[in-house]
């Protein structure tokens, strides 16, 4: 494609997040969060890896700003470590845990970068779960608490404020298969989990308007396109499901609606909802309904699904995968149109005032040659042939005012440790050496020229 031309106070990013690359994992007061625990847990994470030391961007920040003012960033996204700042949960703020974040958003502003912080990127204060983490409704008002004491503190510099990322991959992964902290396998857990994220987000969005003047307040959800394989009804109804349980369960909330009905009836069927919905109590789908100014989007690829009908007579959905198509090292298959369709669903079903893709990129294990150039193409292919699909969502209406690649840096991938690389620099994890790869020097172009 040529003459791709995106609107002038578009918002070119790249995203991070603070278990993955901080490191200073006990340093400056920091206490001890679920990932901590669960990755110095044996047999959790593959090769046994850990975030203590990841990208030690704590140490590093400032080279690191240095590099995305060179690569002509105009927005940052990352997250706040809950543990840094509140070593306890709640009560006493860590002035040298504050100060690390107020520094990195003072340097941000002086390199014209606009800061976008995330409060929770999965890293619970132990703390806090050792009292119940998300199943208990304590933890949503700890939250709150939280976002107070950070929002008084940057908000009269940061105004773009992202309350959680991806409440549905905390509450499936950690609470109800336990294959991401704290590990914990039970249903029912899991679908309190959900609505007291929902909640905390809900709570905390004003309180932060109220902290920080004119400031801007969305959530990062992952969302998954559901597609169904066939024409067959049982796809179709699998879709469905499975929209359900990623999409719609946060969306309709979100948005003035509350959980949907027909996936109650489903969660109730498999037995996760023993005593029903009694986790909401009065007034807390109005709470989680709070003003927000945008709608943040999370996409990597689409799910194609298969239903099969159990003895029970439930759907059961399955993943398919084309055999003609193309996958990433994450075993993800490319799908731009994906985000296209998924960008104006969005729009169309819940117009949200505003919408940022606050993740999008592919995890490629392309190491440096002998000159020390890493020719990754196939990032720059997959980010190309996305941005596309963004624009065509903006000529169809899509409100989309910003774009953040995932990630900056090739970082702790959860689970997968360091065996996955999805970032735009790559990181010698034995020196911390930075090298950007031709993905960054392509993603510079595309800023500089504000398209291509």
């Amino acid at each position: 494609m040529t003459g791709v031309l995106f609107p002038q106070d578009f918002a070119w990013g790249a995203a991070t997040a603070a278990y993955q690359i901080e490191g200073a994992w006990n340093e400056d007061g920091k206490s001890e969060s679920i990932w901590d625990r669960f990755t110095h847990t044996p047999g959790k994470i593959r090769n046994g890896d850990t975030g203590d030391v990841a990208c030690d961007h704590y140490h590093r920040w400032r080279d690191d700003i240095t590099l995305m003012r060179e690569l002509g960033l105009r927005a940052y996204r990352f997250s706040i470590a809950w543990t840094r700042v509140l070593p306890g949960g709640r009560g006493a703020l860590n002035a040298r845990g504050i100060d690390f974040y107020s520094r990195l958003v003072d340097a941000l502003l002086e390199a014209h970068i606009t800061p976008f912080v995330t409060l929770y990127h999965w890293d619970l204060p132990q703390t806090l779960q050792d009292r119940g983490g998300w199943v208990s409704r304590e933890t949503a008002q700890a939250f709150a608490e939280y976002a107070d004491a950070v929002s008084r503190a940057l908000g009269d510099r940061v105004k773009y404020w992202i309350t959680h990322n991806e409440p549905h991959i905390v509450a499936l992964m950690g609470y109800q298969l336990g294959l991401h902290a704290p590990g914990i396998a039970d249903g029912a857990s899991a679908l309190k989990a959900s609505h007291h994220l929902m909640l905390s987000h809900g709570w905390a969005a004003p309180i932060i308007h109220q902290n920080s003047a004119g400031a801007q307040v969305g959530i990062a959800l992952n969302t998954a396109l559901a597609m169904p394989a066939t024409s067959r009804h049982a796809d179709a109804d699998a879709a469905r499901q499975l929209d359900g349980r990623v999409q719609r369960w946060f969306l309709d909330p979100l948005y003035g609606r509350h959980y949907p009905a027909d996936i109650v009836a489903e969660y109730t069927a498999a037995g996760f909802l023993p005593h029903g919905m009694s986790f909401v109590e009065p007034g807390d789908m109005r709470a989680i309904a709070a003003p927000i100014e945008f709608l943040g989007v999370n996409y990597y690829s689409r799910s194609l699904v298969t239903g099969t009908t159990a003895p029970d007579g439930t759907i059961v959905h399955e993943t398919v995968r084309p055999s003609q198509a193309e996958y990433t090292d994450m075993g993800w298959e490319v799908y731009p149109d994906g985000l296209y369709q998924l960008l104006c669903r969005l729009h169309f079903d819940y117009r949200p005032a505003k919408i940022f893709v606050t993740e999008n990129g592919a995890s490629y294990s392309d190491a440096p040659d002998a000159r020390g150039v890493v020719d990754d193409s196939r990032r720059i292919d997959y980010l190309r042939a996305h941005l596309a699909a963004a624009h065509r969502a903006i000529q169809a209406g899509v409100p989309l005012a910003g774009y953040f690649v995932w990630s900056l840096m090739d970082n702790f991938e959860w689970t997968y440790g360091y065996s996955q690389r999805f970032g735009i620099v790559w990181i010698d994890y034995a020196t911390q050496k930075r090298i950007p790869k031709a993905s960054a020097r392509w993603y510079a172009g595309v800023i500089r020229q504000n398209g291509w």
